[in-house]
């Protein structure tokens, strides 16, 4: 594992900063996925598994945007609201894929991955991945545990407490979320958010620029 480590000012200007981060985070080895392996979850390209979480409502599945996040970094909580637009753009279009990918120097990042995975067991991943990137600021780049502030978010939820804890616990729930930083290393990921666009690596150049690459995509 490559540790990464992103130091960045937010701004309020998030679009703008995403476009910057997005631009310095997506470094990729040579490795190139066939686009058949986004919509088939193939082990070959290991972008897309069975099990994969998807945000909102299903598209057609002819464009698939899988982005690789850790719930800790910077760049990843910037890029949150404009995948969010994305979203509410492409509904029912495009299938929106989430992959864990904790980076190693982020205290918190393996913690906070398994918590939205113990929280995806009861139907309420994309309920806890929100909450997470609402309060990254006042968890995120601290080197004590914050288990237990995750533990809060899940009992905020509704969540069945016991189920929450042993699924936390659960060595398996673990394995799932490796299995999801397994496949982007396998992939050539090296830093947080990365996306690929129907299997291929997407470099946005703007916001603007992503929006044309995906209207591509539909267009083709």
């Amino acid at each position: 594992m490559l540790p990464l480590k992103r130091n960045i000012i937010v701004s309020s200007l998030v679009i703008a900063l995403f476009v910057a981060l997005v631009a310095a985070a997506l470094t990729f080895g040579a490795r190139k996925a066939d686009p058949a392996d986004a919509a088939t979850g193939t082990t070959t390209g290991k972008l897309v598994r069975d099990n994969s979480h998807r945000l909102g409502a299903a598209g057609t599945g002819k464009v698939v945007l899988v982005e690789f996040l850790d719930f800790e970094c910077e760049s990843c909580r910037a890029a949150y609201p404009v995948v969010e637009e994305m979203r509410a753009t492409y509904a029912g279009k495009v299938d929106f894929v989430v992959r864990y990918f904790p980076i190693d120097s982020h205290a918190n990042a393996v913690n906070s991955a398994v918590a939205v995975e113990a929280a995806a067991q009861q139907g309420k991943f994309e309920e806890m991945y929100k909450r997470m990137y609402d309060t990254q600021a006042t968890w995120g780049e601290q080197r004590e545990s914050k288990a237990s502030v995750f533990r809060g978010f899940a009992e905020g939820l509704g969540l069945d407490m016991a189920a929450y804890d042993k699924a936390v616990a659960d060595k398996s729930t673990l394995a799932r979320v490796e299995r999801d930083r397994q496949d982007g290393l396998d992939l050539g990921v090296q830093g947080t958010p990365t996306f690929f666009l129907n299997g291929k690596k997407l470099e946005p150049t703007s916001t603007q620029d992503f929006r044309d690459k995906i209207d591509a995509a539909l267009n083709d």
